[in-house]
């Protein structure tokens, strides 16, 4: 079964095309480096629930909308192999203050496949 990476974080509305030409190098970087697929979507339908929901998670502001991303591997151990030569590859060297997003409110983790149809 595959390994997936997965990415939730909110974009301020003003900066998302900012963000998409950086996805779309990080992706071209991912693939490079073996990732399988890699994927980045943009909330669509992400209400503000009660207690928890996608906007909750991420402290997503009134002007912020939620990107929901994730790249998979052949297995955890490729996995990390191509996030070592993704974060030493010079494409990324994003500097914090320069991101279209707060990065400290991203939430990211690693994940075995458990289904897949």
């Amino acid at each position: 079964m595959p390994y997936v990476d997965g990415f939730v974080l909110a974009v301020p509305k003003a900066n998302l095309d900012a963000y998409k030409a950086m996805a779309t190098q990080a992706s071209e970087v991912w693939m490079e480096h073996g990732a399988l697929s890699y994927v980045e979507c943009v909330g669509d339908n992400t209400p503000v629930g009660e207690v928890t929901s996608f906007p909750r998670a991420v402290l997503a502001k009134d002007d912020e909308v939620v990107v929901f991303a994730w790249a998979t591997y052949d297995s955890r151990e490729k996995r990390d192999e191509v996030m070592a030569k993704v974060m030493a590859d010079p494409r990324m060297d994003y500097q914090p203050d320069k991101l279209p997003f707060d990065g400290t409110r991203m939430i990211f983790g690693g994940f075995e496949a458990m289904i897949i149809r």
